[in-house]
C-alpha cells in the first residue's frame, strides 16, 4: 500500500457499514480520502477519531441521485487535491419489496442510487484520471454475492457492467456474502443474521487493501469473500 500514499480516493456511502470501515482503512493507510454520503456528521465524527492517522479524511455532503451534487464534489475535488486516484463505490440501498409488489417509486430510488449514481462516480473518476494522465488508478465496486446467484430487483447494484473504458482503470467487482450492517434494519428486510453466519464491514475493507496493495502488474477484477459456513445467498 505504500505506492498509495499520499494518493486521493474516494469513497461512496461513508457514513457507515462497509463504506465507514473502507474509509478509515484507507486513511489509516495513507490515503487522502473524500468520505462521501448524506449523513456528513457520521463522517465528520470519524474523522476526529483519525487524527493520528497518516492520511487525511475530508468529509463531504451530497447526494448521489443528485447528478448537480455529485459533480460539485468532483470539481472541488480537482481545485483542493487534484483529483480522484481510487475510486470506491461503496453507496446503495436495498429494498424488501419484490418486482411483484414492489411501488414504483422504491425501484426508481433503487436504480437512481445503486446505478446511475454508481455509473455517474466512475465517469468522474475517470474523467478526473484521463485529464491528469493517471494510468494506474482503481475503481472498486462493491457488488453482491446474490448476482452469482440469480437476477432479481435486490441485486440491482449488478447493473453496472464494466465496459472498455472503465477496463483501463483496474476495475474490480468486490461481492461479499452476507456483512452484518444496519442495511437491512433501514430497508425493512428481514433479520439475515439470526443462525446465519456474516462477514464484518472490516473484512470487506481489508479485502479492498488487498486489491489495491497487490503489485502494479497484478489486476484483481473479481474477488468474492464469504463468512465461513455460509450456505444461503
Amino acid at each position: 500500500m505504500q505506492r498509495w500514499a499520499g494518493r486521493v480516493a474516494m469513497v461512496t456511502g461513508a457514513s457507515s457499514g462497509i463504506g465507514a470501515a473502507i474509509t478509515k482503512e484507507l486513511v489509516k493507510n495513507g490515503l487522502k480520502v473524500i468520505g462521501m454520503a448524506r449523513r456528513v456528521e457520521n463522517i465528520e465524527a470519524l474523522s476526529a477519531s483519525l487524527q493520528s492517522a497518516a492520511g487525511q479524511l475530508y468529509p463531504v455532503k451530497a447526494d448521489l441521485t443528485r447528478e448537480n451534487e455529485v459533480c460539485s464534489v468532483f470539481r472541488w475535488v480537482k481545485s483542493n487535491l487534484g483529483g480522484v486516484d481510487v475510486l470506491v463505490n461503496s453507496a446503495g440501498v436495498a429494498s424488501a419489496n419484490s418486482l411483484i409488489d414492489g411501488p414504483v417509486e422504491k425501484w426508481k430510488h433503487i436504480l437512481e442510487l445503486n446505478i446511475l449514481g454508481q455509473s455517474l462516480c466512475t465517469k468522474e473518476a475517470i474523467q478526473s484520471m484521463n485529464e491528469r494522465g493517471v494510468n494506474d488508478g482503481h475503481i472498486v465496486n462493491i457488488n453482491s454475492m446474490q448476482k452469482h446467484a440469480c437476477a432479481h430487483i435486490r441485486i440491482s447494484k449488478y447493473g453496472i457492467r464494466f465496459t472498455q473504458d472503465v477496463a483501463e482503470r483496474n476495475p474490480c467487482s468486490l461481492s461479499p456474502g452476507t456483512v452484518r450492517t444496519d442495511l437491512p434494519e433501514a430497508s425493512g428486510l428481514t433479520d439475515p443474521y439470526q443462525d446465519n453466519p456474516y462477514l464484518e464491514p472490516q473484512d470487506v475493507a481489508d479485502a479492498v487493501v488487498y486489491v489495491l496493495g497487490t503489485r502494479p502488474h497484478v489486476q484483481v477484477s473479481e474477488l468474492i469473500i464469504r463468512p465461513m459456513g455460509e450456505t444461503r445467498i
